[in-house]
């Protein structure tokens, strides 16, 4: 947006604010439903309508309890995860998602959709990682900004979550933040800074940060967004993340949500005209918050009879673009002997096993549930590429604890309780039987066929807002089932499907061929079978290292989690990989990790310097040549080392990538700019970024850990970067 666009619909926004009563006004700030605001009908003021989530427009929930509406034309595309999406390394598929995403919201009425979720995924245990798309905070900016100017093209405003450092379930509402100020600067609060410089609204995070609640932080909201990223955007509160009147009127918060239906009662509505008129809270406050709203609203053509985007959904095109976002998630772990792709004219009998492979994971997760159009599941979707020459047979092989109960509570209504996204407890004895004959039904087939393929993993049980996973084990006597079929038919292939990564060492050695799924979308399963027949050849690169064991992992060995009232991140700047490649603690799988049915080769780095006292470039270039017999994608991954500096660094990090498509025999160049803040360090004393004159390693290759090129840069200047 232009600075004149801006400077009219601030004018325009303070002729409404002139005109509008104080009981108006407070209207604005707050939820007078469990989605939207109220209005001002007299002004030509719509109300803010508002919906989840990040995997596709949840249904109509009913405006003052949590209710489904119970509507049938609400049904919608379901996305692939934020996960997956990481997964791709792909930018143009982001932007596609959340092209898909905006038409849908606006095609439903929505004016805001809650996504996308960014925090950086410290844990595997973190119930939302699904949610969220990576533990490096490059990868994650280069995929969130894509994704956000695609929802903003259908006149629906992102609104990106959860500002910030939310890294964990447990006690949410609550818990106390504790991470140095480098740390917060150079991982978890980058991909928030680039997403602000694009997106109409952001979301504030339950928990507290440094002591202060991120909703009402003016450290947070009023100091560094407002001030130093001077961020003009809307703020809206997490759903019950306000807890006082004035520290949140003070702070740079516009809008409160929350989860009960006493909407007169919030923070934010009665109680705040209460302290305009005691003169506790200047009412100059509340109008630049009113100001920034009706910025918006001109921003999605809301106000003045404009004409708007209309949107749609559930189109060919949008089931189109989740299975393409879908195909490139795919991550492709182990494949000894190529065992994949599995000879598609030649299958004549195929066994499936695994309860995953008949799962529909739309409805679950928290606040991304949907009411999905249709899912493909993995059964379904192997059926339907096979075709009827192959004959499939499913075996469940195990139950989850829930089998067979029906949950008829909707968490949300008491999530302030503690009690959010809890799964139903059952006597996992009573269940021993049951899955005992399942497992025994499968190893019995497994000994009959040639071909297997157990489809295994997590589900929305584990993978879920409100409650943190309290292991990496496979649950469900998953890991026994995997180990006795691989014993009885060592060609299995095993799939797994979730949001973070899961043990697999019970089994890992004797499985030949291991694919990783996520939770795909709508087409997930259709995508996972034209991988596994070879339709289409794997590209998706692990957007977070899989660690052996949790104990591994440095929010686990070094830091804390869950902590307590408070959490210490004492793994400091060390998450993910960055932890394992500079300690040399050897994970599952890295950071960047993915197979291919073809191989590639790199050859001829070019490292380009210029460089003055004001600037710093670097532009990397290396060829890449496809030397199999697959057309297929790579991912070009650059990191940087600095080995000599005045503070501790990771071995590596990743500064950028670029996804080349190449036929068999096809050299394509990959050419990737660097600048100084790619080689810069957070300085907390002078608290801005330093890159330091010296030598500099450019890596080039397949992962974190498949370094192919190797180049040294040598810089002659200091540059530092303000905040």
């Amino acid at each position: 947006m232009t600075q004149a666009e801006e400077s009219r619909f601030s004018e325009r926004a303070k002729e409404l604010i002139q005109q509008l009563t104080l009981e108006e006004k407070v209207g604005m700030l707050h939820g007078a439903q469990l989605f939207c605001t109220a209005g001002v009908e007299r002004l030509g003021i719509p109300p803010l309508h508002m919906s989840d989530g990040p995997m596709g427009v949840r249904n109509e929930i009913c405006g003052d309890h949590w209710e489904p509406v119970g509507l049938p034309d609400d049904y919608v595309t379901y996305l692939p995860s934020n996960s997956a999406v990481a997964a791709t390394w792909n930018r143009q598929l982001a932007r596609d998602t959340g092209k898909v995403l905006g038409e849908e919201a606006r095609g439903r009425g929505k004016d805001m959709i809650l996504a996308p979720g960014i925090n950086l995924k410290r844990s595997p245990l973190c119930g939302r990682n699904f949610e969220y798309m990576s533990e490096d905070p490059c990868l994650t900016r280069e995929l969130a900004v894509p994704l956000i100017e695609g929802i903003q093209e259908s006149d629906v405003s992102a609104c990106v979550k959860h500002f910030a450092v939310n890294n964990q379930e447990t006690e949410r509402l609550q818990v106390d933040v504790k991470v140095s100020e480098r740390a917060l600067h150079e991982l978890y609060l980058p991909a928030f800074r680039a997403c602000a410089k694009v997106s109409y609204s952001m979301m504030s995070a339950y928990n507290r940060l440094a002591g202060e609640f991120c909703s009402q932080s003016k450290a947070l909201l009023n100091d560094l967004l407002r001030r130093q990223w001077r961020y003009h955007g809307v703020v809206v509160s997490d759903w019950g993340a306000v807890h006082d009147t004035q520290l949140t009127a003070e702070s740079g918060l516009d809008i409160e949500m929350s989860v009960t239906d006493n909407f007169d009662q919030y923070y934010l509505a009665r109680p705040l005209c209460e302290a305009v008129r005691a003169g506790k809270v200047p009412e100059y406050l509340l109008d630049e918050k009113i100001e920034r709203i009706l910025v918006l609203m001109q921003k999605l053509h809301m106000l003045d009879g404009e004409e708007r985007k209309p949107g749609c959904y559930d189109t060919a095109a949008h089931q189109l673009a989740a299975l393409q976002t879908a195909r490139e998630s795919v991550v492709l772990l182990k494949n000894e002997d190529n065992l994949l792709p599995l000879p598609k004219k030649k299958l004549k009998k195929l066994l499936v096993i695994g309860d995953n492979a008949i799962c529909a994971h739309a409805p679950g997760g928290g606040s991304a549930e949907i009411k999905a159009l249709y899912e493909v599941t993995p059964l379904l979707g192997i059926k339907s590429v096979l075709g009827g020459n192959t004959e499939v047979r499913f075996a469940r092989g195990y139950c989850p604890d829930t089998d067979g109960e029906q949950n008829c509570t909707n968490w949300q209504a008491d999530s302030l309780k503690g009690s959010a996204g809890k799964a139903l407890k059952s006597v996992v004895t009573t269940l021993r039987k049951k899955r005992r004959a399942l497992r025994h039904e499968a190893l019995k087939l497994a000994a009959e066929y040639e071909h297997v393929v157990l489809v295994c993993g997590l589900t929305h049980h584990q993978d879920s807002e409100g409650s943190d996973r309290s292991s990496m084990e496979l649950p469900y006597e998953q890991d026994k089932l995997i180990a006795e079929v691989l014993m009885i038919n060592p060609k299995a292939v095993v799939v797994l499907t979730g949001g973070s990564p899961v043990e697999m060492g019970k089994w890992l050695s004797k499985a030949k061929s291991v694919v990783w799924g996520w939770y795909a979308g709508m087409e997930g399963g259709r995508a996972l079978a034209e991988v596994l027949f070879g339709d289409v050849n794997p590209s998706g690169k692990l957007p977070e290292t899989f660690a052996k064991r949790l104990q591994d992992c440095p929010a686990h060995s070094v830091g804390e989690f869950p902590g307590g009232k408070k959490v210490y991140y004492n793994e400091g700047i060390f998450v993910g990989y960055r932890h394992f490649d500079t300690v040399a603690v050897e994970p599952e799988f890295c950071f960047g990790h993915g197979l291919s049915y073809t191989t590639f080769r790199y050859d001829n780095l070019a490292v380009k310097l210029q460089e003055n006292e004001k600037e710093l470039s670097v532009v990397v270039s290396c060829d890449v040549t496809n030397t199999g017999e697959y057309a297929g994608k790579e991912t070009v991954q650059l990191y940087v080392r600095d080995p000599v500096c005045s503070v501790a660094r990771p071995s590596k990090e990743l500064r950028g990538f670029q996804k080349l498509a190449l036929a068999p025999g096809e050299t394509c160049t990959a050419k990737i700019t660097l600048t100084a803040a790619d080689f810069s360090f957070y300085d907390s004393q002078q608290r801005v970024f330093v890159a330091e004159p010296g030598e500099y390693q450019i890596l080039v290759g397949a992962s974190s850990r498949d370094i192919r090129l190797k180049e040294s840069v040598r810089t002659v200047y200091r540059h530092t970067t303000a905040e």
